[in-house]
């Protein structure tokens, strides 16, 4: 035992010099880092470069030799880079509030724990807080792998003038919370709209005539709840930390896969990156026949890969509708330039959302 025991203190003691070195390493960088900012601040650019972090993880994750898990290396250099980031001056950040949505969740997922991240009661205020300039980038949802695309952010994107620069995939989880616990007590539940559609045959199964009631987010509900004993709310397991309240049951989301995808959206368009992908709108001619064929040939002619198309109603005249598609490449791509080019004659109206780099374990 005591050999076993002096074993332990010796590796400790190496963990302690090794940890000793990863500091000054992390300092070294970070003075270079300083450096970089005074140069970036000189010539008015921001510190957030969305195709330099995905450079900086696609590299050490193909040279990593292990046993350093895989899985783990974008957690850990997304705080490194997050505080560089913040040494060289920071960046403010809109996410659709109070702290604990979802939305939170995946700001901290892009930017990591040093951000300045604001708080932003609606999806709108996001949009407003980015062009007037008090947040230099938001984080808005757009669609889930369950209920579809988010047609508000959707909307907002029509008449904006921001750009999209980065995506983000996170993980659903949702939970029902309660002062109590105690499922018996569940009188009503507070949660966002599509919170409520994502759990909704659990609900049916399990609390089919309790009412339900709609927030601005997952996490306004469990704040809600705080103050009414009998009722609960549908919001995260970090919901349930901050606020203090009791987990009734966990995983209510019907599809185990639950995922809700994110933009980052920002005045400034990123620069290229490995991967790019890229987001546009456009509304056909209506009184053309075949008109969305045609719309879609060019993508098709050019070897343009498209990789999703909702549709939405304009709210302009009854039964006509705007089309939001993702396709893989760049606008600065020649065939993808070519693309949109063939596209614009077609069409009453064609907007680019912005190319930017695809998420990780994306499509």
């Amino acid at each position: 035992m005591a050999d076993k025991d002096n074993q332990i203190a010796e590796l400790r003691d190496r963990i302690d010099r090794l940890d000793d070195q990863i500091l000054e390493f992390l300092n070294r960088r970070a003075t270079c880092n300083a450096e970089i900012g005074k140069l970036k601040a000189s010539a008015g650019s921001t510190p957030f470069v969305p195709s330099r972090e995905l450079e900086i993880f696609e590299r050490l994750e193909r040279t990593n030799s292990g046993p350093f898990p895989q899985s783990a290396i974008r957690s850990v250099f997304r705080e490194i880079i997050s505080a560089s980031i913040a040494l060289q001056r920071g960046v403010r950040v809109a996410y659709l509030g109070p702290p604990a949505t979802y939305t939170h969740q995946a700001a901290i997922q892009q930017f990591g724990q040093m951000a300045d991240l604001v708080p932003a009661a609606t999806t709108a205020e996001i949009f407003e807080s980015v062009e007037s300039g008090h947040v230099e980038y938001g984080v808005v949802p757009i669609e889930n792998s369950s209920e579809g695309v988010v047609s508000h952010t959707l909307d907002l994107f029509v008449d904006s003038p921001l750009t999209i620069c980065a995506e983000i995939h996170v993980a659903v989880h949702h939970n029902l919370l309660s002062k109590s616990g105690d499922p018996g007590r569940v009188k009503v539940i507070y949660s966002h709209p599509q919170a409520l559609a994502q759990c909704r045959n659990w609900l049916e199964l399990n609390l089919a005539n309790v009412p339900q009631h709609s927030t601005h987010s997952t996490a306004q509900a469990a704040e809600r709840v705080v103050d009414e004993e009998d009722a609960a709310a549908i919001a995260s397991p970090v919901a349930a930390e901050l606020y203090g309240l009791q987990t009734v049951r966990s995983d209510l989301e019907d599809n185990p896969n639950n995922t809700t995808r994110f933009l980052v959206i920002s005045e400034t368009p990123p620069k290229r990156s490995s991967r790019d992908i890229t987001s546009l709108l456009f509304s056909i001619k209506r009184d053309e026949v075949g008109a969305l064929y045609k719309a879609l040939q060019p993508f098709a002619e050019n070897g343009v890969n498209l990789t999703r198309i909702e549709s939405r109603p304009t709210r302009v005249r009854a039964w006509e509708y705007i089309f939001f598609c993702d396709f893989e490449g760049h606008v600065e791509d020649p065939n993808v330039a070519k693309a949109i080019d063939q596209l614009r004659p077609r069409c009453d109206f064609v907007k680019v959302l912005g190319s930017y780099p695809q998420a990780e374990g994306s499509r």
